[in-house]
């Protein structure tokens, strides 16, 4: 329950550092909507000249208007708008040394803040997003082979983790969510993120999901994630999809949705904790397994060409051949039809990483 409550809900930040260059995100979504952003910068820019108005009002003994000699409220309105945008005519002006100071002191920091105020909303809603919709048109016409993870809650955010280990360059990763805070924890690892719900063709065909290379989806609730998979795949019908629930009942409707791949990490659970009650390493050798900072990994491919017609145990990888999958049959390392390999095999086999030593976990190919 922790778990499903915390996926698209609020997480602590994660604060390791990765491999992988500097990418700018494909897109981000403001907190608040475009109308209500520009009327907070215009209210509070008004805001400020009413002030300037009320103090000049106050002080409009120290004015003098060199037309008639009598200040109004409209020479005040007047003498703040000519004021605040520098326009200044010179047919009112401050004469007495406590006006000068008004002046001096108030009125012209919140000239510059009136200022500032509007240069930052010309280069937000004006420069800045017509750039940014340029740019994001760039990073789209790149798109292609890249990984899209939908849903940047626990599971979402260990597998791009896991991924950049693996060598996965973080520009070649989209992940789409719909917080925020998570967001920017992505785009400090390099990826491309965009704030939308994954749910929407939009959104889908806005990073490209039928060049996707595989989706990835993980969105907290086995509703949701079944619904996201249903709509990958009316929208990229051979794109690869893996999708975590957490509801035994729900593994046959994500298969029949589309997915490849279901995962269940209750399941999963369920098996270490199992193992570990028959053996005090079993447990570890699987998480060990699973990860690429481990002393072994698990590694799917095609078998090569100078591997056909090699048994499974002479795999030129060095590695250790658990299975092949044949004709979408999976065979097993011990079974007669895996002393004959064949090409377009897809091999499953143990090899080591960088903490691990050649041929296998622990063996040594001189012994």
């Amino acid at each position: 329950m922790s778990e499903r409550r915390t996926d698209w809900g609020s997480e602590k930040a994660r604060r390791q550092t990765f491999r992988g260059r500097k990418f700018r995100p494909l897109r981000r979504a403001v907190s608040i909507p475009v109308w209500g952003d520009l009327g907070l910068r215009i209210g509070f820019a008004l805001f400020l000249i009413f002030v300037v108005i009320m103090i000049h009002w106050w002080d409009r003994a120290g004015l003098v208007d060199s037309v008639d000699g009598d200040i109004s409220f409209l020479d005040v309105v007047y003498f703040t708008m000519i004021s605040v945008t520098t326009t200044g005519f010179g047919d009112i002006a401050p004469v007495t040394d406590r006006a000068r100071l008004i002046e001096a002191v108030i009125v012209t920091p919140i000239r510059f803040a009136v200022f500032f105020i509007f240069v930052g909303t010309a280069y937000t809603f004006i420069i800045k997003r017509s750039w940014e919709k340029w740019r994001m048109a760039r990073i789209q016409e790149q798109l292609t082979g890249h990984i899209v993870v939908l849903g940047y809650g626990i599971s979402g955010s260990e597998a791009v983790e896991e991924l950049i280990e693996r060598g996965t360059e973080a520009s070649g990763i989209v992940i789409i969510d719909p917080d925020e805070e998570r967001l920017r924890e992505a785009e400090k690892l390099g990826c491309n993120v965009m704030a939308a719900d994954a749910t929407r063709d939009d959104t889908l065909n806005a990073v490209r999901i039928e060049e996707a290379q595989r989706v990835l989806v993980s969105a907290g609730r086995d509703d949701t994630s079944i619904l996201i998979v249903l709509t990958v795949r009316h929208l990229a019908p051979d794109v690869p999809i893996s999708v975590v629930v957490r509801a035994n009942d729900n593994e046959l409707l994500a298969r029949q949705a589309g997915a490849d791949n279901v995962i269940n990490p209750v399941r999963f659970t369920g098996l270490l904790l199992a193992g570990s009650a028959k053996g005090a390493h079993i447990a570890d050798y699987m998480a060990d397994l699973a990860s690429v900072t481990g002393r072994v990994q698990l590694v799917e491919r095609e078998i090569t060409e100078e591997e056909c017609g090699c048994a499974i145990s002479e795999l030129h990888s060095g590695g250790r051949g658990l299975r092949i999958y044949r004709d979408g049959k999976a065979l097993g390392f011990w079974e007669e039809e895996c002393q004959n390999l064949q090409p377009g095999d897809i091999v499953v086999e143990i090899i080591p990483t960088e903490n691990g030593t050649t041929n296998g976990d622990g063996q040594d190919s001189e012994k």
